[in-house]
This record gives C-alpha cells, sequence and structure tokens, in this order.
C-alpha cells in the first residue's frame, strides 16, 4: 500500500500507525490526506503551554515541522526528505484544550527541492494562530 493511501485509512480518527515516535506524541486526528496536502486536528495539552498558559511557540513549530514532514510522506516519493529550513510567523495563540487544525500545501515540488507551507488554526478556521514554511531536500537512499 502507497503512502498516501495509508495515511487515508486513519481519516477521521487519531494517526497512531506513524512511523515517527514524535507524531505519535502529537497525537494528531486525520481530518484529510491527498497528495501533498493535509489537515490534521490537535487538542491542546497543559504540557504544550508556555508560563502565562498559551500555546508554547516551540510546539507550534514542531507541529509545522512535522506535519510538513507528513506532507512529504504524502508525496510518496522513493527519496528520503529531511527539512532544510522552517519560517514561522505566529499571530494568534491557542489554550488549554482547544482544537486547533494544521493544513499543509506544496508551494514548488522541485526535482531536489521542496517548497512547503502549513497554516495553523483554530478549529472553526477564523482565526490564523501561525504559519510556517519548509524549504526541504531530496536525499536518495
Amino acid at each position: 500500500m502507497d503512502r498516501l493511501a495509508q495515511l487515508q485509512q486513519f481519516i477521521g480518527r487519531e494517526f497512531d500507525q506513524s512511523p515517527s515516535p514524535f507524531m505519535k506524541w502529537l497525537n494528531p486526528i486525520v481530518l484529510s490526506a491527498e497528495e501533498g496536502h493535509l489537515e490534521f486536528q490537535y487538542t491542546v495539552r497543559p504540557e504544550w503551554l508556555n508560563p502565562i498558559g498559551n500555546l508554547h511557540g516551540g510546539v507550534t513549530a514542531a507541529i509545522v515541522d512535522d506535519i510538513i514532514g507528513a506532507t512529504m510522506f504524502s508525496l510518496n516519493e522513493n527519496s528520503f526528505i529531511t527539512t532544510i529550513n522552517n519560517v514561522i510567523d505566529y499571530f494568534s495563540t491557542a489554550k488549554e484544550n482547544d482544537n486547533i487544525v494544521a493544513e499543509t500545501k506544496i508551494i514548488k515540488r522541485g526535482r531536489q527541492f521542496v517548497n512547503a507551507q502549513c497554516e495553523i488554526w483554530n478549529a472553526d478556521k477564523t482565526k490564523l494562530i501561525a504559519r510556517g514554511t519548509s524549504n526541504l531536500f531530496k536525499i536518495n537512499n
């Protein structure tokens, strides 16, 4: 079974078969999965908060990096695709027990490099929490 089909099997439920132990810790629910485009939902947990009770920027960045990695997984490439850099802009915040939605898309898919974007929203997508872009590099196995 291809990797995209594996992701699609989890639509509407927790992606507990991720090859990434970190993603298992983040515990996303797959909302949609298409080639180069994913939507995952997360519930903000107490250990994800900064000292004033908001979603920690480092956790936000980790979600961006992790779901973009899963988006690379959805491409069914024969190469491993690794992150070169992440740039993240923070616009708003989330609180404990809030549901947030991370949505990715491919901006440019070249022979060696991929540029991808992730937006993190509140549950009903009325408030943009953060937007991240990543450049990634294909490593031939």
